[in-house]
């Protein structure tokens, strides 16, 4: 069955770093356009970062633009999100799906991000 498995979430402390990784397994992966969603406490869950199947064109959310980058390992069936200077507002459960995801498939548990000082 399919399955998103994110790591790498954590507490950072405004203008730190992290990257995520979502390790996709039960469908074609490398087919795949991906993308990275994420819902802060109260809202809903919204799209942050998208993929083409090679990685050779992305988007993202206006938020982001400059201080993420998305990009993919097709050989390891793995989603990264590389996060820089963090902001407060960018705290949330951030998940990786397909950039079209199918509602009969669950979302992972998703990784926490908390950017406090």
């Amino acid at each position: 069955q399919v399955q998103f498995v994110e790591s790498g979430g954590g507490v950072v402390q405004p203008g730190g770093s992290l990257r995520l990784s979502c390790a996709a397994s039960g469908f074609t992966f490398s087919s795949s356009a991906m993308a990275w969603y994420r819902q802060a406490p109260g809202k809903e869950r919204g799209l942050v970062a998208r993929i083409t199947s090679a990685g050779g064109i992305t988007g993202y959310t206006d938020s982001v633009k400059g201080r993420f980058t998305i990009s993919r390992d097709n050989a390891k069936n793995t989603l990264y999100l590389q996060m820089n200077s963090l902001k407060p507002e960018d705290t949330a459960v951030y998940y990786c799906n397909l950039r079209k995801p199918d509602p009969r498939t669950p979302w992972g548990q998703g990784t926490q991000v908390t950017v406090s000082s």
